[in-house]
């Protein structure tokens, strides 16, 4: 099926929530559009008006699909071209709400190339935003600051005698700063304390961003507060100086938090924690000899993952790999012929027959694997 956007699509995100994974999120040169995906076709829940092009989508987990209760809730962040992040919010009997933060001297310099919200099934998970951006930070927003107890006593007074409602207090940013561009950012829904961090030369960093040291875990990996590991061709061509863009995408696997792929150039990796090997893969594997550019795991078939490309040579298309078999072709999708090129995609996070959408220029296109769009 296809849906048609009024603009270029630019950045497309499926929510995996388990009550939620018939939502999907598209952002254009200047709006956030949500999607219900039913068996005909999408139906339009919201539009969220930005103002400028969106680079970033997350979802929050407290979104839940109007498919699953008539108390539904849509809650996403977005990043725009000019820096600029915004909470998006949805209710069935209300209009859509945007929350501007993170833009100023507060914020990112550079552009926001991915975001997530905090990992962990606590309500934690929905209160933190992690933000990457090509100017080297990794950037984590706290949306409920402590209150400010001075600035509610000083709120105005209205006619009736109660207070009116004060401003929302503007998050707070715990920043960590890195050695190069940061292009992905993934968390996990087994952990709150780490987030998967990749840059543009190769290296892909497992953060814990707010360890305790005096707090024993019983898994090794959690122990240390940073652990990098690495994509060996990605980081030899980058140090002869033959890398001819910043990118770089990586994923975690949400049915195990081992288990890690990456898209650098025209090769993938995986990796799985639990054997390690001194941070180098343990299988790789040629994707497209143009480059790839964004890696998918399968939500409903875990050994699944996808790659696409942004070069229009061969047209839009989507390489879907099977991790036991990673040396063998892939399955190839043309979703649209040349000139056109996939700007993003992702599987659907319903279960069952997995399918993919796919955003070809002002278009979703949706299909379930092994029938070509």
């Amino acid at each position: 099926m296809d849906y048609s956007h009024q603009t270029v699509i630019y950045v497309l995100s499926s929510c995996k929530n388990d009550d939620a994974g018939d939502l999907v999120a598209i952002g254009g040169e200047h709006s956030v559009q949500v999607l219900l995906v039913k068996e005909t076709g999408c139906e339009s829940l919201a539009t969220f008006h930005i103002g400028s092009r969106i680079t970033a989508i997350a979802w929050s987990p407290k979104t839940v699909s109007p498919s699953s209760s008539d108390g539904w809730i849509i809650e996403l962040a977005a990043a725009g071209v000019d820096y600029g992040l915004h909470l998006l919010t949805k209710l069935p009997k209300n209009e859509e709400t945007v929350f501007h933060f993170g833009g100023g001297l507060s914020g990112h310099h550079g552009k926001v190339n991915d975001m997530c919200f905090g990992g962990g099934r606590g309500s934690d998970a929905s209160r933190y935003i992690a933000t990457v951006s090509d100017d080297k930070m990794l950037m984590v927003w706290d949306l409920l600051p402590s209150v400010d107890t001075a600035s509610m006593l000083a709120s105005p007074m209205g006619q009736s005698g109660t207070a009116s409602p004060p401003p929302r207090t503007q998050p707070t940013a715990y920043v960590i700063a890195f050695p190069h561009p940061l292009t992905s950012i993934n968390s996990h829904p087994s952990t709150s304390k780490e987030f998967l961090v990749s840059d543009c030369r190769g290296s892909i960093f497992l953060t814990d961003w707010r360890s305790d040291p005096d707090d024993p875990d019983p898994d090794s990996w959690h122990n240390s507060s940073l652990v990098e590991l690495v994509e060996p061709h990605a980081l030899s061509e980058a140090s002869l100086g033959r890398s001819l863009q910043w990118s770089g995408s990586v994923a975690w696997q949400r049915d195990s938090a081992n288990i890690l792929g990456a898209v650098y150039g025209s090769r993938f990796s995986i990796w799985d924690l639990s054997k390690l090997q001194g941070g180098k893969p343990l299988a790789a594997g040629n994707s497209f000899p143009e480059g790839g550019d964004k890696f998918r795991w399968c939500h409903s078939y875990p050994d699944y993952f996808a790659i696409s490309t942004q070069s229009p040579a061969k047209g839009a298309l989507v390489h879907v790999h099977n991790m036991n078999y990673v040396h063998t072709q892939p399955e190839i999708f043309t979703v649209a012929s040349r000139p056109h090129l996939v700007r993003d995609f992702d599987f659907l996070g319903l279960r069952g027959i997995p399918r993919l959408a796919v955003a070809v220029a002002r278009t979703v296109v949706i299909f379930p694997i092994g029938v070509e769009p």
